[in-house]
């Protein structure tokens, strides 16, 4: 027993200092959290400037034909951190923070539609080097995915869209139907207490998040609050993506959370309908967000249709 008293003393010390640390600076120790987990999956972070003066701040890693992939409304780059674990030993992986969002820049006076968010995430990839690539995209994401790909289809190798926004012949989905009775838009949450409510609606089966990286999370996005309700306004008011739909010819993969309540599944078929080479993958027990809900999963289905494309 006296050998084991040096031991506990050791333990209790390291439990108190890092409970201490959490308390004293959560931002940096989240900070640490997300650094050690893009280390694990292969990816750096990285920033370039755009031709038009925009900083943009982006993940990188591995090797092999580029692949994009784009965060939601209210998320960032990190949202594909622990799916693209799985993506780096066989693809060039970039993950930007999108304009507004993240570490990226946030002008209030910037056009944030699908396109222009489109136009500018092209003349990114082009500072890269990286013309043509497979596209990814979750919610809003997904909206500027297909709208790049109807701009740029000779560089768009294919489409991997996660309940992306906007689909025509969706119907409401549940946020929808209580916006419109006249509830609480959550997507706008204003304080933490809101973002807990956010964080329960957007995932049915949320992964493990510490409390004080929640809140850190939370006080960010709160910080862009007037530039996302902007955004907000440019994205949701846009009804452009069914007519942009029709030009998208790459192969798709479909994948949708059977149990999404931003976003209605019957999203899934109504795509799967417009676009002539889609593949559809509709996921049981899964809310909004199925990269962070169902990161290995959904990483094995998209490599599988990678690996079932024609080469190039």
């Amino acid at each position: 027993m006296k050998r084991l008293r040096p031991l506990l003393i050791i333990v209790l010390t390291l439990l108190a200092a890092g409970a201490a640390a959490v308390f004293l600076a959560p931002v940096p120790v989240t900070e640490a959290i997300f650094s050690l987990d893009r280390a694990r999956s292969g990816l750096e972070r990285k920033e370039l400037v755009l031709p038009d003066g925009q900083r943009m701040v982006y993940l990188e890693g591995g090797q092999g034909e580029a692949l994009l992939l784009l965060h939601g409304f209210r998320g960032n780059k990190d949202h594909f951190t622990r799916v693209g674990r799985f993506l780096t030993d066989r693809y060039r992986v970039i993950v930007p923070d999108l304009l507004g969002f993240g570490e990226t820049a946030h002008p209030l006076d910037a056009d944030y539609t699908p396109a222009a968010q489109a136009r500018r995430l092209h003349a990114f990839m082009q500072a890269l080097g990286a013309g043509g690539a497979h596209l990814g995209g979750s919610s809003m994401g997904g909206q500027i995915a297909l709208h790049y790909a109807a701009l740029y289809p000779a560089e768009t190798r294919s489409l991997w869209l996660l309940a992306p926004n906007g689909v025509p012949g969706a119907r409401p989905s549940e946020l929808a139907r209580a916006v419109a009775a006249g509830g609480s838009n959550v997507l706008m949450a204003r304080d933490e207490d809101e973002f807990d409510q956010l964080f329960q609606l957007v995932m049915a089966d949320p992964p493990f998040m510490p409390r004080f990286v929640r809140d850190v999370l939370a006080q960010e996005s709160l910080r862009r609050q007037q530039v996302h309700e902007r955004i907000y306004l440019d994205v949701h008011r846009d009804r452009s993506l069914g007519e942009a739909v029709r030009d998208v010819k790459a192969p798709a993969l479909v994948v949708w959370g059977e149990r999404d309540r931003v976003l209605d599944v019957s999203g899934a078929a109504a795509l799967g309908r417009l676009l002539p080479r889609a593949q559809v993958i509709v996921l049981p027990g899964v809310g909004h967000l199925p990269t962070l809900e169902r990161e290995e999963r959904v990483a094995r289905d998209y490599l599988a249709f990678l690996g079932g494309l024609a080469p190039r």
